[in-house]
């Protein structure tokens, strides 16, 4: 009985550390986009800028073809998927001079902003919408 109980707690504390482990990483990993850049604004502070400066740009389709391409996203981490992208969106119209977000910009911004890692699962579902992606392509 007492082996059983030693493995149990080595079990138990290899289980501790790895998860410890694993929610330390995502904790530091937020901590980077909270930690000013060169220029005093965080990666957080720039996303809420342009987010803040093309609110006026955005109309109702444009909002619902931003929640249409967030959809997949686990609901969890679906308000920080979108502020993402569309901090990039606005970012890129504003670039543009754009006076309304158009369709070009949201996927753009949808395509730039999502990791290259998640772009097997982006491509799916512009697909499944019968998007055309020849025109960006070079987004890729």
């Amino acid at each position: 009985m007492q082996d059983f109980f030693l493995w149990f707690i080595i079990f138990w504390c290899i289980v501790l550390v790895g998860l410890f482990g694993i929610g330390g990483f995502f904790m530091f990993r937020k901590f980077l986009k909270v930690f000013p850049k060169a220029d005093g604004k965080s990666t957080l502070d720039w996303e809420e800028h342009y987010v803040n400066e093309s609110l006026h740009l955005w109309n109702e389709e444009a909002k619902k073809l931003l929640n249409e391409l967030v959809s997949p996203v686990p609901e969890l981490f679906r308000d920080v998927a979108k502020q993402k992208i569309a901090a990039k969106i606005g970012q890129i119209a504003l670039e543009d001079r754009a006076k309304m977000i158009d369709f070009d910009h949201i996927i753009r911004g949808y395509i730039i902003a999502t990791p290259k890692r998640d772009h097997k699962f982006l491509r799916r579902k512009l697909d499944s919408m019968e998007i055309d992606l020849t025109p960006y392509e070079h987004l890729f």
